[in-house]
C-alpha cells in the first residue's frame, strides 16, 4: 500500500473557507497537501478539491475568500428540513433507505432553479475542465440512495459533478446528470475518507466531523485506514463558522480560523504526510 490522499469534506460556504484557510496555513507551515496523489471532495470539499487541482495559486485562493460574497448566496436549512431529516433518520432502518428518503424530499422540494445554481457553482471554479490529477467527487442518486463517484473518466462535466456533490437536500435542487437526479455526498458521509482506503497515508480535512443516524462519522472512517489523520474546527474556528455554514458572511473569519488554526496541527499532520515507504 502506497501512496497519499487528501480528502476534503462537506460543510457549506464556511466549510469551503476554512479548508482553503487550513490549506494556505498548511502550506506555510511547510506541509503542502496539495502534493497528494489523490483527493477526495465530498460537498464543499469537491469546490476545495476542484480549486486547489486547477493550478491557481492557493494565496488566491485564500484571498478570494476574504475578499467578499462575490457569486454566492445566503441560505439556511430550515426549521421543516431539518425536522424531515431528523424524521428519515429515526424512522428508516438502513443508510441506503434513508438516503431513498432524503432523496424524495429534495425531489419534492421548492428551491431556485437548477440553472440559477449551476451559474454559482460555475463561479466557484477556476477551470471547467477537470484536472489531470486524480480527484474524486462523491454524490448520491436521489432516486436510489447509491453512492457515486464522478471522476475525469466519468463523462460527467466537472461543474455538473460539483454541482451535485454540494446539493443540500431542501436548500439547493437535486443536479440533473443524463436524466438522473443527484444530491449531496454528505448525506452517506460528512468526508467519506473510505474512499482512501487503498492509500498508504491520508489527511482528512473535516469541517463536519460527526455523523447522525445512518451518516457514517468521519471519524469512523479514518479510524479504519491504516496511517491516517483527520483534523477538523478547534473552538476558534468554530466560533467563526456559527451556527449557519451556508452563511457567506461567514467566509471571511472561517479562512482566517483555519488559517490561523493550522500551525497547531502541522506537525501532526507532516508526521502523516511526510512517512516513507509502503504501509502494510
Amino acid at each position: 500500500m502506497t501512496g497519499r490522499a487528501l480528502v476534503l469534506g462537506g460543510g457549506g460556504v464556511t466549510g469551503v473557507a476554512w479548508e482553503l484557510g487550513m490549506l494556505a496555513g498548511l502550506a506555510e507551515s511547510g506541509v503542502d497537501l496539495r502534493d497528494a496523489d489523490v483527493f477526495v471532495g465530498t460537498s464543499a470539499g469537491s469546490v476545495v478539491a476542484a480549486q486547489i487541482t486547477s493550478g491557481t495559486d492557493l494565496e488566491e485562493l485564500y484571498q478570494a475568500q476574504i475578499s467578499g460574497y462575490g457569486a454566492e448566496a445566503a441560505a439556511r436549512l430550515g426549521l421543516r428540513t431539518m425536522a424531515a431529516l431528523g424524521w428519515a433518520a429515526v424512522s428508516t432502518r438502513t443508510p441506503q433507505a434513508f438516503r431513498v428518503r432524503v432523496g424524495r424530499m429534495a425531489l419534492a422540494a421548492r428551491t431556485v432553479p437548477e440553472q440559477q445554481r449551476r451559474t454559482i457553482i460555475e463561479s466557484r471554479l477556476r477551470s471547467p475542465d477537470w484536472p489531470e490529477r486524480a480527484l474524486r467527487i462523491t454524490a448520491i442518486d436521489a432516486a436510489t440512495g447509491e453512492l457515486v463517484v464522478f471522476d475525469k473518466d466519468s463523462g460527467v462535466a466537472l461543474v455538473d459533478a460539483v454541482g451535485a456533490s454540494c446539493a443540500v437536500p431542501g436548500v439547493w435542487p437535486p443536479v440533473t446528470i443524463d436524466g438522473r437526479r443527484y444530491i449531496d455526498g454528505g448525506i452517506r458521509s460528512s468526508a467519506n475518507a473510505d474512499l482512501a482506503a487503498e492509500y498508504a497515508r491520508v489527511v482528512v480535512l473535516a469541517p463536519i466531523t460527526r455523523g447522525g443516524g445512518p451518516m457514517t462519522p468521519a471519524a469512523q472512517q479514518v479510524a479504519a485506514l491504516p496511517r491516517a489523520i483527520l483534523v477538523g474546527p478547534d473552538a476558534a474556528s468554530v466560533k467563526a463558522i456559527g451556527r449557519n455554514m451556508l452563511d457567506p458572511a461567514r467566509r471571511a473569519g472561517s479562512a482566517r480560523a483555519g488559517r490561523a488554526q493550522a500551525a497547531s496541527v502541522a506537525a501532526a499532520v507532516a508526521d502523516v504526510w511526510s512517512g516513507e515507504g509502503e504501509v502494510r
